[in-house]
Protein backbone atom coordinates (compact mmCIF):
# COMPACT_ATOMS: atom_id res chain seq x y z
CA UNK A 1 0.00 0.00 0.00
CA UNK A 2 1.25 3.57 -0.94
CA UNK A 3 -0.21 6.72 0.20
CA UNK A 4 0.36 9.76 -2.21
CA UNK A 5 0.99 12.69 1.14
CA UNK A 6 0.54 15.76 -1.22
CA UNK A 7 -1.19 15.77 -4.33
CA UNK A 8 -3.75 18.43 -5.50
CA UNK A 9 -6.31 17.04 -7.58
CA UNK A 10 -8.47 20.08 -8.25
CA UNK A 11 -5.55 21.36 -10.43
CA UNK A 12 -6.03 20.56 -14.62
CA UNK A 13 -5.38 18.52 -15.82
CA UNK A 14 -6.50 15.90 -13.14
CA UNK A 15 -9.61 17.21 -12.53
CA UNK A 16 -10.75 16.93 -15.96
CA UNK A 17 -10.92 13.54 -15.50
CA UNK A 18 -10.72 12.23 -11.97
CA UNK A 19 -12.52 8.70 -11.98
CA UNK A 20 -9.61 7.87 -14.63
CA UNK A 21 -6.60 9.58 -12.56
CA UNK A 22 -7.77 8.16 -9.43
CA UNK A 23 -8.75 4.35 -10.65
CA UNK A 24 -5.10 4.84 -12.23
CA UNK A 25 -3.64 5.39 -8.63
CA UNK A 26 -5.59 2.85 -6.93
CA UNK A 27 -4.30 0.16 -9.57
CA UNK A 28 -1.32 1.07 -8.83
CA UNK A 29 -1.32 0.11 -4.99
CA UNK A 30 -2.22 3.46 -4.08
CA UNK A 31 -4.91 3.73 -1.50
CA UNK A 32 -5.04 6.88 -0.08
CA UNK A 33 -4.19 10.17 -1.76
CA UNK A 34 -4.14 13.42 0.25
CA UNK A 35 -5.23 16.88 -2.05
CA UNK A 36 -3.92 19.75 -0.77
CA UNK A 37 -5.03 23.45 -0.19
CA UNK A 38 -3.42 26.28 -1.38
CA UNK A 39 -6.24 29.03 -1.35
CA UNK A 40 -9.31 29.66 0.43
CA UNK A 41 -11.59 29.04 -2.60
CA UNK A 42 -9.85 25.47 -2.87
CA UNK A 43 -11.84 24.23 0.10
CA UNK A 44 -14.99 23.94 -1.75
CA UNK A 45 -13.55 22.07 -4.37
CA UNK A 46 -11.46 19.66 -2.17
CA UNK A 47 -14.10 18.84 0.18
CA UNK A 48 -16.60 17.98 -2.58
CA UNK A 49 -13.44 16.06 -4.05
CA UNK A 50 -13.44 13.99 -0.89
CA UNK A 51 -16.86 13.49 -0.58
CA UNK A 52 -16.88 11.66 -4.11
CA UNK A 53 -13.71 9.20 -3.27
CA UNK A 54 -13.49 7.21 -0.36
CA UNK A 55 -10.14 7.03 -0.72
CA UNK A 56 -9.32 10.91 -1.29
CA UNK A 57 -8.86 13.22 2.29
CA UNK A 58 -7.39 16.78 2.11
CA UNK A 59 -6.42 19.93 4.31
CA UNK A 60 -6.97 23.50 4.64
CA UNK A 61 -4.21 26.30 4.33
CA UNK A 62 -3.16 28.86 2.36
CA UNK A 63 0.04 28.60 0.10
CA UNK A 64 2.60 31.84 0.55
CA UNK A 65 2.48 32.62 -3.25
CA UNK A 66 -1.42 33.72 -2.13
CA UNK A 67 -0.97 34.89 1.47
CA UNK A 68 -0.93 38.61 0.32
CA UNK A 69 -4.66 37.28 -1.12
CA UNK A 70 -5.47 36.11 2.22
CA UNK A 71 -4.33 39.00 4.78
CA UNK A 72 -7.55 38.86 5.78
CA UNK A 73 -7.77 35.16 7.09
CA UNK A 74 -7.58 34.37 11.10
CA UNK A 75 -6.50 31.63 13.02
CA UNK A 76 -10.33 31.02 13.93
CA UNK A 77 -10.99 30.93 10.52
CA UNK A 78 -8.35 28.61 9.77
CA UNK A 79 -9.56 26.22 12.46
CA UNK A 80 -13.41 26.64 11.69
CA UNK A 81 -12.78 26.07 8.41
CA UNK A 82 -11.26 22.66 9.02
CA UNK A 83 -14.02 21.37 11.18
CA UNK A 84 -16.29 21.30 7.80
CA UNK A 85 -15.55 18.19 7.22
CA UNK A 86 -14.58 15.19 9.25
CA UNK A 87 -11.87 14.78 6.05
CA UNK A 88 -10.18 17.48 6.32
CA UNK A 89 -7.13 15.98 8.15
CA UNK A 90 -4.50 18.64 7.71
CA UNK A 91 -3.32 22.38 8.13
CA UNK A 92 -1.73 23.62 4.62
CA UNK A 93 0.04 23.95 3.05
CA UNK A 94 1.82 26.83 4.24
CA UNK A 95 5.50 28.32 5.17
CA UNK A 96 7.71 30.75 2.91
CA UNK A 97 9.27 30.74 -0.08
CA UNK A 98 11.62 33.69 -0.97
CA UNK A 99 12.73 32.21 -3.91
CA UNK A 100 9.75 33.62 -6.15
CA UNK A 101 8.08 36.12 -3.27
CA UNK A 102 4.95 36.62 -4.83
CA UNK A 103 3.76 38.07 -1.82
CA UNK A 104 5.82 40.23 0.49
CA UNK A 105 8.06 38.12 3.62
CA UNK A 106 6.25 40.10 5.98
CA UNK A 107 2.65 38.85 4.70
CA UNK A 108 4.04 35.03 4.36
CA UNK A 109 5.63 34.88 7.93
CA UNK A 110 1.84 36.07 9.17
CA UNK A 111 0.06 33.69 7.46
CA UNK A 112 2.60 30.89 7.93
CA UNK A 113 2.30 31.71 11.75
CA UNK A 114 -1.49 31.58 11.99
CA UNK A 115 -1.06 28.20 10.58
CA UNK A 116 0.83 27.12 12.74
CA UNK A 117 -1.41 28.37 15.84
CA UNK A 118 -4.31 26.50 14.18
CA UNK A 119 -2.10 23.28 14.28
CA UNK A 120 -0.99 23.89 17.38
CA UNK A 121 -5.14 24.08 18.85
CA UNK A 122 -6.20 21.20 16.85
CA UNK A 123 -3.32 19.04 17.04
CA UNK A 124 -3.05 18.41 13.40
CA UNK A 125 -0.09 18.53 11.13
CA UNK A 126 1.25 21.15 9.07
CA UNK A 127 2.28 20.46 5.95
CA UNK A 128 4.77 23.39 5.24
CA UNK A 129 6.43 24.91 1.94
CA UNK A 130 9.71 25.89 2.49
CA UNK A 131 11.85 27.56 -0.55
CA UNK A 132 15.15 29.43 -0.22
CA UNK A 133 13.63 30.26 3.26
CA UNK A 134 15.91 27.58 5.19
CA UNK A 135 17.08 29.84 8.50
CA UNK A 136 13.57 31.70 8.75
CA UNK A 137 11.55 28.35 8.67
CA UNK A 138 13.87 26.80 11.28
CA UNK A 139 13.77 29.28 13.47
CA UNK A 140 9.92 30.11 13.44
CA UNK A 141 9.56 26.45 13.93
CA UNK A 142 11.24 26.36 17.17
CA UNK A 143 10.46 29.04 18.49
CA UNK A 144 6.51 28.11 18.06
CA UNK A 145 7.75 24.67 19.03
CA UNK A 146 8.92 26.10 22.70
CA UNK A 147 6.02 27.49 23.03
CA UNK A 148 3.49 24.64 22.09
CA UNK A 149 4.29 21.17 20.20
CA UNK A 150 2.59 20.65 17.03
CA UNK A 151 2.93 17.94 13.86
CA UNK A 152 5.24 19.08 11.35
CA UNK A 153 5.55 17.50 7.76
CA UNK A 154 8.07 19.28 5.50
CA UNK A 155 6.32 18.89 1.62
CA UNK A 156 8.79 18.31 -1.06
CA UNK A 157 11.91 18.27 0.76
CA UNK A 158 14.28 20.15 -1.73
CA UNK A 159 16.69 21.64 0.82
CA UNK A 160 20.31 20.89 2.31
CA UNK A 161 21.50 18.26 4.67
CA UNK A 162 21.85 20.46 7.56
CA UNK A 163 18.83 21.93 7.37
CA UNK A 164 17.01 18.13 6.84
CA UNK A 165 18.39 17.18 10.39
CA UNK A 166 17.68 20.27 12.01
CA UNK A 167 14.57 19.62 11.11
CA UNK A 168 14.62 16.01 12.46
CA UNK A 169 15.53 17.32 15.91
CA UNK A 170 12.13 19.07 15.98
CA UNK A 171 10.60 15.85 15.04
CA UNK A 172 9.84 16.77 11.81
CA UNK A 173 8.45 14.24 9.30
CA UNK A 174 10.02 14.74 6.11
CA UNK A 175 8.26 14.10 2.43
CA UNK A 176 10.48 13.54 -1.14
CA UNK A 177 8.71 14.03 -4.28
CA UNK A 178 9.92 12.96 -7.43
CA UNK A 179 12.69 15.51 -7.00
CA UNK A 180 14.67 13.00 -5.55
CA UNK A 181 15.11 11.21 -9.04
CA UNK A 182 16.27 13.57 -11.04
CA UNK A 183 19.69 13.46 -11.96
CA UNK A 184 20.47 16.47 -10.87
CA UNK A 185 19.18 15.77 -7.79
CA UNK A 186 22.38 13.79 -6.44
CA UNK A 187 22.93 15.38 -3.03
CA UNK A 188 19.18 15.53 -2.22
CA UNK A 189 19.51 11.49 -2.68
CA UNK A 190 22.51 11.60 -0.71
CA UNK A 191 20.29 13.44 2.44
CA UNK A 192 17.27 11.18 1.69
CA UNK A 193 19.57 8.26 1.84
CA UNK A 194 20.51 9.01 5.45
CA UNK A 195 17.30 10.57 6.79
CA UNK A 196 15.44 7.88 8.83
CA UNK A 197 13.01 5.46 7.89
CA UNK A 198 10.85 6.03 9.97
CA UNK A 199 10.25 9.73 9.69
CA UNK A 200 9.88 9.81 5.59
CA UNK A 201 6.49 10.32 3.77
CA UNK A 202 5.98 10.03 -0.19
CA UNK A 203 4.44 12.45 -2.25
CA UNK A 204 3.44 13.23 -6.41
CA UNK A 205 3.20 17.41 -5.60
CA UNK A 206 0.77 16.34 -8.76
CA UNK A 207 0.49 17.76 -11.26
CA UNK A 208 4.12 19.46 -11.31
CA UNK A 209 7.40 17.38 -10.33
CA UNK A 210 6.78 13.92 -12.53
CA UNK A 211 9.87 11.62 -11.75
CA UNK A 212 11.89 10.11 -13.68
CA UNK A 213 10.98 8.09 -16.39
CA UNK A 214 8.04 10.13 -16.57
CA UNK A 215 9.44 13.44 -16.07
CA UNK A 216 8.69 16.10 -18.48
CA UNK A 217 4.85 15.07 -18.20
CA UNK A 218 1.57 16.17 -16.39
CA UNK A 219 2.21 14.43 -12.91
CA UNK A 220 -0.27 12.30 -11.11
CA UNK A 221 -0.68 10.06 -8.47
CA UNK A 222 0.08 6.72 -10.13
CA UNK A 223 3.46 7.78 -10.65
CA UNK A 224 4.57 7.90 -7.20
CA UNK A 225 5.37 4.05 -7.71
CA UNK A 226 8.71 5.62 -9.55
CA UNK A 227 9.47 7.69 -6.61
CA UNK A 228 9.14 4.33 -4.14
CA UNK A 229 10.90 2.98 -6.18
CA UNK A 230 13.53 5.03 -6.54
CA UNK A 231 13.95 5.48 -2.74
CA UNK A 232 13.69 1.52 -2.25
CA UNK A 233 16.71 0.69 -4.02
CA UNK A 234 18.38 3.85 -2.06
CA UNK A 235 17.78 2.64 1.32
CA UNK A 236 18.05 -1.40 0.26
CA UNK A 237 14.72 -2.37 0.55
CA UNK A 238 12.22 -3.91 -1.18
CA UNK A 239 9.56 -2.00 -3.10
CA UNK A 240 6.53 -3.43 -0.21
CA UNK A 241 8.94 -3.03 2.28
CA UNK A 242 9.56 0.64 1.92
CA UNK A 243 5.98 1.50 0.81
CA UNK A 244 4.72 0.05 3.85
CA UNK A 245 7.34 2.27 6.02
CA UNK A 246 6.20 5.41 4.54
CA UNK A 247 2.36 4.57 5.09
CA UNK A 248 2.61 3.74 8.79
CA UNK A 249 4.49 6.95 8.72
CA UNK A 250 1.70 8.21 7.36
CA UNK A 251 -0.74 6.72 9.94
CA UNK A 252 1.27 8.22 12.54
CA UNK A 253 1.23 11.61 11.62
CA UNK A 254 -2.13 12.10 10.35
CA UNK A 255 -4.17 8.85 12.04
CA UNK A 256 -5.52 5.79 11.09
CA UNK A 257 -8.08 6.95 7.75
CA UNK A 258 -11.48 5.12 7.87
Amino acid sequence: MIIDSHCHLEYEPMNLALNETIARANRDGVKYLLTISTSDKSLNKIIKITDDFDCVYGTYGIHPHEAKNHKYIKTEDIVNKISLSKKIIGIGESGLDFFYNYSEKKDQIECFEKHIHSAQILNLPLIVHTRSAENETLEILKKKKKEKDFKILIHCFTGSRDFAFKLLDLNAFISASGVVTFDKSKDLASTFKDIPNNKILVETDAPYLAPVPMRGKSNEPSYIIHTVKFLAVLKKLTFNEFSEITTENFFKLFGDLK
